[in-house]
């Protein structure tokens, strides 16, 4: 059971860092420094003081970095990679219970996969919104995705099943629009009556 939950832990948590990449790295650090989560071997740094500034600077400058219109999109570039990394790190540090392979597999396709995959959903959002708004409607979106990490984090502490349930379902969707996007929708060929 306690697997069970580290892994869905790890999941919301990684969710997380596909709105913000930092928010839940802080979360991470703090929560980990003050013995509220056990962190998987190796990963004890992550619970120190020198790791709680680091992430607690990097979380201000990137919310601070995209209310400014244009960096925001450029952020993006740097963003996506980002957030598969520290979705895949997010959740082998939580992954306690688990040989290093299955624990990093897990990792990779879950932490890193739905990371990726909900910041690839934010940035398009977020190159939509520049390109019908000139950028100006951008700021309401940085602060709808910095809630949506805020609240992921919060709600994985708090209910991990249920943070990487509606997560998992926010991938789904996520996946289902880009799919659509790229595809474009099909329409089967009507037959002559």
């Amino acid at each position: 059971m306690e697997t069970a939950l580290s892994i869905a832990l790890g999941i919301g948590l990684s969710a997380a860092a596909g709105f913000r990449v930092f928010v839940p790295l802080l979360a991470l650090s703090i929560a980990g420094y003050a013995d509220v989560l056990h962190l998987a071997p190796g990963f004890a740094w992550i619970g120190t003081i020198p790791a709680i500034v680091a992430f607690g600077t990097a979380t201000v400058l990137e919310i601070a970095a995209y209310y400014i219109p244009w960096v925001d999109n450029a952020l993006d570039t740097i963003a996506a990679p980002a957030a598969v990394v520290a979705g895949t790190v997010i959740s082998a540090s939580v992954i306690t219970d688990l040989p290093p392979l299955i624990r990093w597999t897990f990792a990779l396709i879950g932490g890193g996969g739905i990371a990726g995959l909900l910041q690839g959903a934010t940035a398009f959002l977020r190159l939509k919104s520049t390109a019908l708004t000139a950028g100006m409607g951008n700021p309401v979106l940085a602060t709808a995705e910095l809630g949506g990490s805020v609240g992921t984090v919060i709600l994985s502490l708090l209910l991990p099943v249920v943070a990487a349930a509606l997560m998992l379902l926010l991938g789904a969707g996520a996946f289902f629009m880009a799919r659509r996007i790229l595809f474009g929708r099909r329409v089967p060929a009507r037959r002559p009556d």
